[in-house]
């Protein structure tokens, strides 16, 4: 079993779209992908379950991917699957490798040794937030300046109970730039737009923008989109063309 998490994680964890683009924003998307490795066996998990929610943030790199060329926004996206790492999770959480994720149980990250674990954390975590970092100092060496926004979507229904909410804006209650953006979607938007829903800060969900954002003195804002909105490209460029008007409307 060591021998076969201990490989197939060669490819680069980050791809940036649109280097050059001229944007304040900087688009960040840590759930961009379903993707493990062959070596990795599925984590013991059906092939539904991979392409799942619990697999990926369905239609949030699509989206990201509009609202990148919408803006002219550079964006940074994570290529695995956020069941070996997950980017929005700092290496001392359990759940940054769930060995159960809702009801379903992941096989392949149960009883990992500390040195399985740092593979992964070395390979996944540490080039990606890297690549953040180094856009963030890149620009501002140019003077620039950067607003961070973070694009994840979740599922309808969430352990049998129905979740109404249709556009979640997550931040910690002092976050002036997030409040902004609410108020300014719900001025924009027929959506059921609410604050720190489904998720909030009493959830381990804010390592990103805390870790770029909050603690760099940077605006920033984590958006939560339902994702039966986003699975196909009209939803996509609808809610994207949102999320743009409202960026424009505060920038």
């Amino acid at each position: 079993m060591t021998t076969v998490m201990m490989q197939g994680l060669e490819q680069s964890s980050v791809e940036l779209v649109n280097p050059l683009g001229e944007s304040d924003v900087l688009l960040v998307c840590e759930h961009a992908s379903h993707y493990i490795p062959d070596s990795f066996t599925n984590l013991g998990i059906s092939q539904a379950e991979r392409l799942s929610h619990i697999g990926w943030d369905i239609g949030a790199a699509d989206m990201a991917r509009a609202l990148s060329s919408m803006l002219d926004a550079s964006l940074v996206l994570q290529r695995y699957s956020r069941l070996l790492y997950d980017c929005n999770r700092p290496p001392s959480e359990a759940s940054a490798i769930p060995p159960l994720s809702e009801v379903t149980e992941i096989p392949g990250n149960k009883a990992l040794t500390a040195e399985q674990r740092n593979y992964r954390v070395e390979r996944i975590y540490e080039p990606f937030h890297q690549e953040i970092a180094t856009q963030i100092a890149t620009r501002k060496t140019a003077g620039r300046a950067t607003i961070l926004v973070t694009i994840h979507s979740f599922t309808p229904v969430f352990m049998g109970v129905n979740r109404a909410v249709q556009l979640g804006v997550i931040c910690h209650e002092n976050n002036t730039f997030a409040n902004s953006f609410y108020r300014g979607a719900r001025k924009l938007s027929h959506f059921d737009i609410r604050m720190n829903e489904p998720y909030g800060p009493s959830d381990p969900v804010l390592h990103m923008v805390t870790r770029h954002g909050d603690e760099q003195q940077i605006p920033n804002v984590m958006l939560e989109v339902r994702n039966d909105l986003i699975v196909d490209d009209a939803g996509q460029q609808e809610c994207a063309t949102l999320v743009a008007e409202t960026l424009n409307s505060l920038t």
